[in-house]
């Protein structure tokens, strides 16, 4: 699957929902065959998706399998804008995972670069995410990062606490706590966070990333480098990689 589409299904608040609900036998076989499509062929599923959507009342699926083809090849603006006309739909037809679908639509304009339209997008999820704490937390972390790149750092640190509280067990929100006080330079706060989210996942690149920085710039450097050359074995050729081979060039022991 492209890379491109796992950033929007298995992360943050779309964890776990990478299927739009169907009514019938019918059209899950629809909605499967367009996504194999997605997978090998994204123009050609938006060709099909359109079709589905247009003339055969394909619903929310159809909605959801062109959203992603999108994502497939690349056009984020593009996804974002049909992931809310998705979310909208499933609104209206009472689809009870239409917060993972705002999450969704909230995560492609993050990669669009729009991060006004991703916080919308998010608090509409937010809204709909109900009593579920975990979907909750997950939502707010990715509100919080939409609040950072409209530097709303307030409202992104309110997130924050909110989501580490709703879900005690996720890392993510207190990697990005960790993240948003380093920049702060709140170093103490940095690595209580760190420590939070380490306890965690021990083994998540990202989180080693940040231990990294959080320790260099503590002053702390044989720490750091020893934090980055863990993930450049543990986990080779990811981004997390690529951050860590980039840091220890820029910090040479």
């Amino acid at each position: 699957m492209p890379r491109a589409l796992l950033l929007i299904l298995l992360t943050g608040a779309t964890t776990g929902a990478t299927a739009a609900p169907v009514r019938d036998a019918d059209q899950a076989g629809r909605y499967r065959a367009c996504l194999d499509l997605v997978q090998s062929a994204p123009d050609q599923a938006i060709d099909r998706a359109m079709q589905w959507r247009g003339n055969a009342n394909g619903g929310v699926p159809a909605r959801h399998c062109l959203a992603l083809a999108y994502v497939a090849r690349g056009s984020y603006a593009e996804a974002a804008t049909a992931l809310e006309a998705t979310a909208r739909a499933a609104e209206a037809e009472g689809d009870p995972n239409v917060a993972d679908l705002w999450g969704q639509a909230g995560n492609a304009a993050l990669l669009a670069g729009q991060p006004a339209a991703a916080l919308a997008y998010l608090s509409s999820g937010i809204t709909a995410s109900g009593n579920a704490p975990q979907r909750t937390a997950a939502l707010l972390v990715d509100r919080a990062r939409a609040a950072v790149e409209l530097k709303q750092l307030t409202a992104a640190r309110a997130d924050l606490d909110r989501a580490t509280r709703l879900d005690t067990a996720s890392p993510f929100g207190w990697l990005l706590r960790a993240t948003l006080a380093r920049r702060e330079h709140d170093l103490p706060a940095a690595e209580r966070a760190i420590l939070e989210a380490a306890r965690r996942a021990p083994n998540d690149p990202d989180v080693g990333v940040e231990a990294g920085n959080i320790a260099a710039a503590q002053g702390k450097n044989v720490l750091a480098r020893s934090a980055w050359t863990a993930v450049v074995k543990g986990a080779p050729g990811s981004p997390a990689a690529d951050a860590a081979t980039k840091a220890l060039a820029e910090n040479p022991g």
